[in-house]
């Protein structure tokens, strides 16, 4: 009750603020600032390219700072620069706030995903992140109730209906932002509502879990240089890129989709609501059973094949209400899929995810103004990206149990100091404790999650 809802709330706001822009889009604001298709494009490319390039350097900076301090001001930081894109008057005005707004933005989700690691074991983290991510897909329904509503204040205070979405939106963020540095609590080593005995306990249940930083531990270059070359971080940033691409494309062009098959604005906002409703309940069904059997790449091959199915119905469909149904089909593997976790570093989850964020920058240009009403090349390169997506997991399960064979077989036991066995190139070590410390989970003992 102390993290997950009001950080749950918080990315409600941070995915609603930075796909707005599709709904917005609906009420003229191309016309307004005289926008070309292209032109468009380019404001939801620029995001992502600030996004994914503050990502690493955000999460290096919360090591530092406590996340009270550091997520309360990046979100007062997008949440005016979200304000402020209702205020821009052309093309060039509106990319310099896209730009400024990914790069507040960037340091939110790989930021809690983290640090949501240092709070709970391995076998709670699924159903966490689940609910957490699930605040996405409440933005998605949210965000086409809350414009559809907005609409209403068109041309009030000489502002047209797009602009009140950006407006009101930031304003909202930036009071969430200003409180939040009173109620998010910090890493367990030094959050200020737990007595000595509260955080001895949460600190050792994390290490029974092979947590063996979780008494708190300064980050160090050689900590960077483990993420950077570490083989895990690369397959795991091509199973989440190829995850993400789908997500934004999903998220930003969603309204427009169905509102060239067949709708008008406010029909075509409010009809993304029950898409994003059974998104939302698949995502927390699959956190809880990947959690409850510890098979998250199992998940991932059960629900992708979904996703594979619904983009298919898509390219080939010609039918308004099949290609609506679709969508439902798409949406719930494509979200479910993105609560696959485990207790990474924070540099590795933001390489990861700063890899994944780039191609949010390619999934802006997939759907082109002149592909309407049924978009082919759009559905085409999503479901490209979902297969990738299917061919990464297996490679990484198949790498991860085989690594775990190793270390079942003893091929990776360290020379312990006092105990017989092992073997010295994988290192010698005074103490079990020492050697924990030391590799992480590179010790022979640690086991990765399928």
């Amino acid at each position: 009750m102390r993290t997950i809802p009001w950080l749950s709330f918080l990315y409600l706001l941070c995915f609603l603020d930075r796909t707005s822009i599709g709904n917005a889009k609906l009420y003229n604001m191309e016309a307004d600032l005289g926008l070309t298709d292209t032109q468009y494009l380019l404001c939801l490319t620029i995001f992502f390219i600030s996004y994914s390039l503050f990502e690493v350097p955000s999460n290096i900076t919360l090591k530092r700072l406590r996340p009270s301090v550091w997520f309360s001001l990046l979100m007062v930081g997008w949440g005016v620069m979200m304000t402020l894109q209702g205020l821009v008057q052309n093309f060039s005005g509106l990319m310099a706030m896209r730009w400024l707004l990914g790069m507040f933005e960037a340091g939110f989700f790989p930021g809690v995903s983290y640090y949501l690691s240092c709070w709970y074991k391995r076998s709670e983290y699924g159903i966490r992140i689940a609910i957490f991510f699930s605040a996405a897909t409440v933005s998605g329904a949210f965000g086409g109730l809350l414009a559809a509503a907005i609409s209403n204040m068109d041309g009030v205070g000489g502002k047209p209906a797009w602009a009140w979405i950006f407006i009101l939106e930031g304003l909202v963020t930036v009071v969430a932002g200003a409180v939040s540095i009173w109620i998010i609590v910090d890493f367990p080593f030094e959050a200020t509502f737990l007595t000595e005995a509260e955080r001895t306990v949460v600190i050792r249940r994390l290490q029974s879990d092979d947590q063996f930083s979780a008494a708190g531990e300064r980050l160090k270059f050689k900590h960077i240089k483990k993420s950077v070359m570490e083989w895990k971080t690369y397959i795991a940033m091509f199973v989440v890129g190829s995850v993400v691409m789908p997500l934004y494309a999903f998220a930003l062009f969603l309204p427009s989709i169905i509102k060239e098959v067949r709708y008008t604005a406010n029909p075509a906002n409010l009809l993304t609501v029950p898409v994003y409703v059974a998104a939302c309940i698949c995502t927390c069904i699959v956190g809880f059973l990947a959690d409850r059997y510890g098979h998250r790449g199992l998940f991932n091959l059960i629900c992708l094949p979904v996703a594979i199915i619904g983009y298919i119905i898509l390219l080939v469909s010609r039918d308004a209400k099949l290609s609506y149904f679709a969508v439902y089909l798409a949406a719930w593997a494509w979200v479910a899929n993105n609560v696959e976790g485990s207790s990474k570093r924070s540099v590795s989850l933001a390489i990861a995810i700063s890899w994944a964020n780039i191609q949010g920058a390619v999934s802006s240009n997939v759907y082109r103004a002149n592909q309407t009403p049924w978009y082919p090349l759009g559905h085409g390169l999503v479901l490209m990206y979902v297969i990738f997506a299917l061919i990464a997991t297996v490679t990484l399960r198949y790498m991860l149990k085989r690594e775990n064979d190793r270390r079942d077989r003893g091929e990776r036991d360290e020379v312990i100091q006092g105990q017989e066995g092992g073997q010295s190139v994988n290192g010698c070590f005074g103490s079990v404790e020492e050697a924990k410390r030391e590799k992480g989970d590179e010790w022979s003992g640690y086991r990765y999650t399928l």
